[in-house]
C-alpha cells in the first residue's frame, strides 16, 4: 500500500519539479497524516507549509517559489474567466524567474484575480486583471512575461535604475520579444509621470544603455 501511495505523489511530483501539496495529495485519496507518515519515515521532505519533495528529486534553485506557488492552491484552484492562471509570479519574483536584473527572494510577490488570504511568512498577493498575453509559463510556473514584469516593477516603486538593469539582461538574453508591447504596457505607469509610454520606454533603454530589436519601429 505504502509503495503504492507514493506512486500516485511521484505522478504529481514529476510534473511539478518533484513537489507535492496536500491538497494535490489529497486529491489522489492521500490524507495530511499520511503524508506526515511518509516524511517520518523519510519518503517524503517537507520544504514549505503543505508542501513535499518526494525522496531522491534534486532540490531545484527556486524551489521557495515553486513550494510557495503549491502552497497557494496554484495547481489546484481554477483558472480566471479569461483562462488567466490563478496565481501568477509577479515583481521581483518573475524577474528571478526570467534571470534578469538584481533581486533576491527575500519575499515572494504574486498576483491572483481575487481577493485571497494566506498565511505564508514574505508572500505578498496582489489582486490584478490580468489577460493571457501578460502571463508565460517558465519551466511550469505561470509568471508575468517579460514585458509585463518590467513594467511592474515600475508599479511597484521599483528603483528604476534597478529596473533599466533587468531590461538591460533581457534585451542581452534576447528575453524581451515585443518592446512594442512594452510601450502598450508602459501606458498606465506613464500616466503617473510626464511623457509618453513611448518616452518612457526610451528613458529606461537609454538607462540599460541597450536598444532591442524592433524598437526603433515602435
Amino acid at each position: 500500500m505504502a509503495d503504492a501511495t507514493l506512486v500516485r505523489l511521484g505522478l504529481i511530483a514529476e510534473q511539478r519539479w518533484g513537489l507535492v501539496s496536500t491538497a494535490q495529495a489529497e486529491s489522489v485519496g492521500v490524507s495530511r497524516k499520511q503524508l506526515s507518515r511518509m516524511a517520518r519515515a523519510g519518503a517524503l521532505e517537507r520544504v514549505a507549509q503543505g508542501v513535499y519533495r518526494i525522496s531522491g528529486a534534486p532540490p531545484h534553485v527556486l524551489e521557495a517559489v515553486y513550494a510557495t506557488w503549491l502552497a497557494l492552491g496554484g495547481a489546484q484552484e481554477t483558472r480566471s474567466t479569461s483562462g488567466v492562471a490563478p496565481v501568477v509570479a509577479a515583481g521581483s519574483t518573475a524577474a528571478v524567474v526570467h534571470g534578469i536584473g538584481d533581486f533576491s527572494l527575500d519575499g515572494l510577490d504574486f498576483v491572483v484575480p481575487r481577493r485571497k488570504g494566506t498565511r505564508l511568512a514574505g508572500v505578498r498577493l496582489r489582486i490584478r486583471d490580468l489577460c493571457p498575453e501578460e502571463v508565460l509559463p517558465v519551466d511550469g510556473l505561470p509568471t508575468l512575461t517579460v514585458e509585463r514584469t518590467i513594467v511592474d516593477l515600475i508599479d511597484i516603486g521599483t528603483d528604476l535604475s534597478l529596473v533599466a538593469d533587468a531590461l538591460r539582461d533581457a534585451v542581452r538574453a534576447d528575453k524581451l520579444l515585443a518592446p512594442d508591447r512594452l510601450v502598450r504596457h508602459l501606458s498606465t505607469a506613464a500616466t503617473h509621470r510626464t511623457g509618453s509610454a513611448a518616452a518612457l520606454a526610451r528613458d529606461l533603454f537609454e538607462r540599460a544603455g541597450v536598444v532591442p530589436e524592433g524598437w526603433a519601429h515602435v
